[in-house]
């Protein structure tokens, strides 16, 4: 649908922020069909198939996709699949949070009307039948997992003022701030009803059941939990055992390390999760840790780090891809420098020697770095820049494609994994070209955007460059590209995702600057047509490097900080800074100075676009307009554009659409003038 754009901002402030949507067409000629989307993948108890959520990209960008669950025998060569029958159809009946049963015979699912506050749970059988509602609940529900005895538990929040999450949009600030907060518990449904498994007052991210083969209708669970605001707290979270409405602190983390994945092996005597410094919940990367649970009562639990000294960023865990149950093995997804490689931690395999390594992306249960795994079997959507995604299945490293269903032209586009040495790292980092472009020194200089990750704990890995992508925008437009993995990137170990720690932008911006001099010694680009661009942290060092360095000749910020003192108390998710500037603004102020743009705000003279949605809990609205301010105030050309209703996440379609035509159009302005 088209969007007319309505500040929320005196235009005698920011008369750049009323500017029209440009009006020329995108440069941009579709190379692929509709592409068929994947979301979260399971595997079958015996192994033998496997359930993915799968939709078609609707023709209309700013409409949303119909989401199924289809099932795909993992022997049986390309599938279409299977679609499960569900309770509702189109893009207002959206599927999520699928968990098979331990017999096989049954997958549930959580179901969602966008425009309800109820959720649902349903279960239909995988050998043909209805779909039956389980649970209609008041509240979010997500994180559906089945226990050994065939027992549903779901992470629920009861009447729930926003989407879990800090990427959400935020809940309107009214009344009393403070006084109710939403709690997300583990429950466990049963006869249409749900029974609260942790208390109220602890705010459940992930959790594992912990089986006990002398108790099989005992229901514990090993979970991440943190009391108070949940957007806030998962930088405190602990790791902890919860049963019968009661929680035991198992693991306390120092303040640098943040906990995510806990897996529980089969046998219920260990759980293993990821720990290192992370800025965002589920953007995972750490080292890998197993604490037994099998000990004394009273006793210690003992804590292994079984990645030390890693040259990668361990994301995912799974205990469920041995094909002898009898022999519990641990698998970690890690992100290593450009490839993804899959390594045995326990259960046997050595753990220098992957299991699959390749540059591409693998992702399972989320969309994050990961794989799915059941009997034997381990599942993943595949992908990377040129090659759209497709299911695969196999022994873990052996995958075949099980679809094929996204079978189009490539991108004309040309990948290459650079790295360059920067102060004491290696850096790697990505140069997309299109191929219409020669690479030979000789010949004519192109333009070339620089394209900034957020978090700053994240990196830029081989996902497909899809037709809507703003990328893909750019490179059709004649731009290369380049993706920097700068320090404080996962994908070189702790040590170097630690790298920025209480110097944001200096080094960071080092290492960008000194793999953008690689760029141009490897091919002909043109200096003077350089463009940087970024959304979140990306956005804060587009913000940033404007004020350091006239190397660049627009910008495009997203979602930015410019002033890390003020931010401090004006975002919703305060705790994230602790260990990344190692104390509070209050009792340090001088290093949030050191690191904010508005400091050095009088050096900029690079023409900046800004956008960012009214509801940002991250990075707030008022962040963008007071660096826009500054720029207005010293007649440093600018665009501002603020979009009512959207939080970190931009989660419109047509929201986004519109913020990549104005980037590409603000590139197109200042790079391509002469």
């Amino acid at each position: 649908m088209s969007m007319t754009l309505r500040s929320v901002l005196p235009l005698l402030l920011l008369p750049a922020i009323a500017s029209a949507a440009p009006q020329h067409p995108l440069p941009h000629t579709p190379q692929h069909p509709a592409q068929h989307l994947f979301g979260a993948v399971a595997v079958s108890p015996d192994g033998k198939t496997v359930a993915a959520l799968e939709a078609l990209e609707p023709a209309d960008p700013a409409a949303d996709p119909a989401w199924t669950i289809r099932l795909h025998p993992v022997a049986g060569g390309i599938s279409t699949g299977t679609a499960l029958p569900l309770p509702c159809a189109g893009s207002a009946c959206v599927p999520s949070s699928i968990a098979w049963a331990p017999d096989g015979k049954h997958i549930a699912f959580v179901l969602r009307e966008p425009k309800q506050t109820h959720r649902f749970v349903y279960v239909v059988p995988t050998e043909g039948g209805p779909a039956v509602k389980a649970l209609e609940f008041d509240g979010t529900l997500q994180g559906l997992r089945y226990g050994p005895d065939g027992t549903l538990a779901v992470l629920a929040t009861a009447g729930a003022h926003k989407e879990p999450g800090a990427t959400q949009a935020a809940a309107k600030l009214s009344g009393e701030i403070g006084v109710e907060e939403d709690e997300q518990r583990i429950g466990l449904i049963s006869d249409g009803k749900l029974a609260f498994q942790s208390p109220a007052d602890l705010y459940v991210y992930e959790y594992d059941w912990q089986p006990d083969p002398t108790q099989p209708g005992r229901h514990r669970f090993v979970a991440t939990a943190a009391h108070g605001n949940g957007d806030n707290n998962w930088w405190t979270a602990k790791l902890v055992s919860v049963e019968n409405g009661n929680a035991r602190v198992l693991y306390s983390p120092p303040r640098k390390q943040q906990l995510a994945d806990p897996v529980v092996s089969p046998d219920g005597k260990a759980v293993a999760f990821v720990g290192g410094l992370m800025s965002d919940f589920g953007s995972t990367g750490g080292d890998a840790f197993r604490l037994a649970l099998d000990g004394p009562a009273n006793a210690q639990p003992v804590l292994q780090n079984l990645s030390p000294n890693l040259r990668g960023s361990v994301a995912d865990l799974s205990w469920r891809c041995s094909a002898d149950p009898a022999v519990p093995g641990l698998v970690a997804t890690v992100l290593a420098g450009a490839n993804t490689e899959l390594l045995p931690l326990v259960g046997g395999g050595d753990p220098s020697r992957p299991m699959f390594s390749a540059p591409v992306s693998l992702s399972g249960p989320t969309r994050g770095l990961g794989i799915a795994c059941g009997g034997g079997v381990a599942a993943a959507v595949q992908q990377d820049f040129t090659t759209a995604p497709e299911l695969v299945a196999g022994p873990v490293g052996q995958f075949h494609p099980l679809t094929r269903e996204n079978d189009g032209p490539k991108p004309a586009v040309n990948v290459r994994s650079l790295t360059w040495r920067s102060d004491q790292f290696e850096v790697q980092g990505w140069l997309l070209s299109p191929k219409s472009l020669s690479d030979d020194m000789s010949g004519p200089k192109s333009p070339m955007i620089v394209s900034i990750h957020g978090g700053p704990a994240a990196a830029n890995e081989p996902r497909f460059l899809q037709d809507r992508d703003l990328t893909l925008f750019l490179l059709q437009a004649g731009y290369r590209v380049f993706l920097p993995n700068p320090r404080g990137s996962f994908g070189q170990g702790e040590a170097f995702t630690q790298g920025n720690v209480r110097d944001f932008g200096h080094g960071d911006l080092r290492d960008i600057l000194s793999g953008i001099d690689a760029v141009e010694r490897a091919v002909p680009v043109d200096d003077k047509r350089l463009g940087i661009m970024g959304y979140s942290y990306g956005g804060y060092m587009t913000m940033w490097t404007v004020t350091q360095t006239n190397r660049f000749h627009a910008a495009v910020a997203g979602a930015g900080i410019s002033d890390w003192q003020s931010y401090y108390g004006e975002n919703g998710i305060d705790q994230w800074m602790i260990p990344f500037f190692g104390a509070s603004v209050y009792d340090d102020p001088q290093i949030y100075a050191r690191s904010s743009p508005i400091t050095y705000i009088r050096q900029v003279k690079t023409p900046t676009f800004a956008f960012v949605g009214d509801a940002d809990v991250e990075c707030p609205l008022p962040q963008t307009q007071e660096f826009i301010h500054a720029l207005s105030t010293f007649g440093v050309p600018n665009e501002f554009v603020v979009y009512p209703g959207q939080g970190h996440g931009m989660r419109d379609p047509a929201d986004w659409a519109d913020a990549k035509k104005r980037t590409l159009a603000w590139f197109e302005r200042y790079l391509h003038a002469n």
